[in-house]
């Protein structure tokens, strides 16, 4: 009776190891030094760079990394909304999906990965910031669903901080003019944008789990406006922020400049408490309701065979090189969290330090998931050996190439160096293990040849490769 039982049920239980569930959670301009399984990855200078012992508690996230991987060197094919996101939903370069810049559409001929299990039979769900649907604000569920089936909860563009159902369907909860604004006005637990797009996916996971399903959770903060709701508003009051060394250094002219470097709005030359305590409220948001979703799974026995991938589109500066936001070379810009955990295929604990970058997410997916077949073309690279393997510790030198959304730079990366190619001045060659900071040009020194031919080498190799516009239409300053 036993064994015929166990027959009739195998085919199941086959068929559940081989589609397992996919969870994307992808936050807007996230710091890495936010997250504590980042900051145990680092030295104490680089982990508390607004002051020794201010941190967020991010338990939720740390577990996702300590049960499952983290990448230390994982970037964004361009450190703005737009182009990085087409990159994660294609697997290739901005310049070949329709959208090299901020607010350009994806191309309609774009197949997403959420297609590719869409047509194998997935329940495909996105909530939150799209920003691939042009100028569109907030654009509740474009027409173009690029295989996420269940788009409702889908917003165009925009940082809104509550949220509503209505009639229509969902809607921004406070206006002005009868305009939907960024104000914070009497959100709570219910209606906060964290909050309520978390809710929202809970509602879709109790409704799929007993199918294949495909869920990508885009949050809008802690990109700005830096606001957050009680008590998340208050929590990190008591701490005092630094500057950090980089904005010091820089406000004392004591560092030359890059000329990629420019002024504009997300320069400054203070540093203001209430922006980085409200950030690190947004954070810790993000991480409490994170812990909703991976309790559902563990709730519900879905843990083991369900992908869950926390990540970003772009960092934040916070200050660094006295800027904010993102769109420049620079570590805490381009470089964006990466951690995931699949019990059923990645061992737990995980460290990989090899390069990667955004077009590099969907051929990985499939790869770990066992599809090879309709794929369509890509330009990342599939690491799903990597992730899966039994070392505890992977530091492959590989060199990834990242653009700027206009060209006027372009970098090559790889787990020590950086070098960063530009209209505007000479190349800057950084050395990553001795100055983390970026602050030293390493171009032309003693004993720095090598890397430079190496990595600009390389660089010209993949913008030829992937038809970088910048080689044709930018006077790049290659020596």
């Amino acid at each position: 009776m036993k064994k015929s039982l166990l027959l009739f049920l195998l085919p199941g239980l086959l068929w559940a190891r081989q589609k397992p569930n996919v969870i994307i959670i992808q936050t807007d301009e996230h710091n890495l030094r936010t997250l504590g399984c980042y900051r145990e990855l680092m030295s104490e200078d680089q982990a508390y760079v607004w002051g020794k012992g201010n941190k967020v508690e991010t338990p939720h996230i740390d577990s996702l990394a300590r049960d499952g991987l983290i990448c230390t060197n994982y970037f964004a094919s361009s450190p703005v909304c737009t182009p990085s996101r087409a990159s994660w939903v294609s697997g290739l370069y901005p310049q070949a999906t329709g959208s090299p810049s901020n607010n350009h559409p994806l191309d309609d001929s774009i197949v997403t990965f959420a297609e590719v299990l869409r047509k194998r039979g997935y329940a495909t769900s996105y909530l939150g910031k799209w920003h691939l649907d042009g100028d569109a604000k907030p654009g509740w569920a474009p027409a173009r669903k690029f295989g996420f089936s269940d788009n409702r909860f889908m917003f165009n563009r925009g940082h809104w901080k509550k949220f509503e159902m209505t009639e229509e369907g969902p809607r921004v909860a406070t206006k002005k003019n009868g305009k939907p604004v960024y104000d914070l006005s009497g959100a709570d637990e219910r209606s906060f944008a964290t909050d309520w797009l978390v809710d929202r996916s809970l509602e879709i996971l109790e409704r799929d789990k007993k199918k294949p399903f495909c869920l990508m959770l885009a949050l809008p903060d802690p990109h700005g406006p830096n606001t957050v709701r009680a008590p998340y508003d208050t929590m990190y009051d008591h701490l005092t922020f630094r500057q950090p060394v980089t904005m010091r250094k820089v406000l004392a002219a004591l560092q030359n400049r890059p000329g990629w470097v420019s002024g504009g709005s997300n320069a400054v030359k203070k540093l203001s408490q209430s922006t980085l305590s409200k950030y690190f409220g947004m954070v810790r948001c993000i991480d409490d309701n994170l812990g909703k979703i991976l309790a559902f799974l563990e709730e519900n026995e879905l843990t083991e065979d369900t992908i869950v991938v926390f990540t970003s589109d772009h960092g934040d500066m916070m200050c660094e090189h006295c800027r904010m936001n993102k769109g420049l070379p620079y570590k805490t810009s381009v470089g964006i969290p990466f951690v995931l955990r699949y019990p059923a295929k990645v061992p737990a604990g995980k460290v990989i330090h090899t390069a990667y970058t955004t077009v590099d997410f969907f051929p990985t997916l499939m790869g770990l998931m066992g599809i090879s077949e309709g794929l369509p073309t890509m330009h990342g690279l599939d690491a799903s050996a990597a992730y899966t393997n039994k070392k505890r510790e992977i530091a492959r030198d590989r060199i990834v190439y990242v653009r700027q959304s206009d060209g006027n730079w372009v970098a090559a990366f790889d787990r020590r160096y950086k070098l960063v190619i530009s209209s505007l001045d000479v190349p800057w060659l950084y050395d990553l293990e001795k100055d983390p900071d970026e602050l030293i040009n390493h171009y032309g020194r003693e004993g720095y040849d090598e890397p430079f031919r190496r990595l600009k080498r390389e660089l010209l190799a993949q913008m030829k490769t992937f038809e970088e516009p910048a080689l044709m239409e930018k006077k790049l300053r290659f020596e």
